[in-house]
């Protein structure tokens, strides 16, 4: 073959190249153009992270930012999402989560297009997550500063004393948050100690369970049952020398973007606990 067609050759391979690595550049995992976000946590991350444009679906409880969800069609709850509406969007890419969604709804939804099955049960997952999905989305760099952020903030709550705690999250039955849950990590880092770690995830327990382990701080969270000031009176009964305090539960539970402004709450209102105890 003529040196001079090998030149030819060699420049349009080196010119595909080029326009190769410039689409790369200028349009990061364009396969994944209509999200549809199952886990509320995550559908704010998805947002916060600038991909609004691309999110055509998300459940009735994803209401963070506000002023962006509402422009999302809502396509059911994240136990009883409508698959047939979400099939109907045409996704190509779903966020569950294994706790917030139920698996034969993750299983039919596998057979019809990629779905990211997230798993969260620490502050590690959380962030993990962050940098998986921005992998994913083509915002690689970012999710890195929003990490970054993150850590920050996790930096700089300082070490306190230990305090005996209880986490209500349900009553009638009253429910806790126990080890292997987001909301026990986050109690660790805060020095919360979680009267029932020996227990897992979210089980149900008696008024003499709560006595027997003598807590010195019990909270009540806002969600997902909305306690209020007369359960804090029906726990005094119960347990007279703790404090009990109402308490946001997304602080605790809202993983992703949400994190910020969860840990900067949470770095001043341990502060104040401290002195309060």
């Amino acid at each position: 073959m003529p040196n001079s067609i090998l030149v030819v050759i060699g420049s349009v391979v080196d010119w595909l190249s080029y326009i190769l690595i410039l689409k790369i550049i200028q349009f990061p995992e364009m396969s994944y153009q209509r999200i549809i976000s199952l886990v509320p946590s995550l559908t704010q991350l998805v947002l916060d992270l600038g991909l609004g444009n691309r999110l055509v679906g998300r459940t009735r409880f994803c209401i963070h930012p506000e002023e962006l969800v509402k422009e999302i069609p809502i396509i059911g709850g994240t136990k009883n999402p409508n698959i047939e509406k979400i099939l109907s969007l045409n996704p190509d890419y779903i966020i569950a989560n294994h706790e917030e969604n139920r698996k034969e709804d993750v299983q039919e939804l596998q057979a019809h297009t990629e779905v990211n099955i997230t798993e969260i049960d620490t502050i590690n997952d959380a962030i993990n997550a962050i940098c998986e999905l921005g992998g994913d989305l083509g915002l690689e760099s970012n999710a890195q500063k929003l990490v970054d952020e993150i850590m920050v903030l996790l930096s700089e709550s300082p070490k306190y004393p230990p305090l005996k705690t209880a986490y209500f999250i349900w009553k009638d039955p009253w429910m806790v948050a126990a080890s292997g849950t987001y909301i026990d990590s986050v109690m660790k880092h805060y020095d919360l100690e979680n009267i029932f770690t020996d227990q897992q995830r979210y089980p149900q327990i008696s008024v003499d369970e709560l006595q027997n382990q003598d807590p010195e701080l019990i909270l009540l969270s806002s969600e997902p049952f909305p306690f209020k000031q007369k359960h804090i009176e029906e726990i005094k009964e119960i347990c007279p020398d703790a404090k009990i305090e109402l308490i946001n539960g997304e602080w605790f539970s809202w993983y992703g973007s949400g994190m910020l402004e969860a840990f900067d709450r949470l770095n001043a209102w341990r502060a104040e606990l401290d002195t309060g105890i």
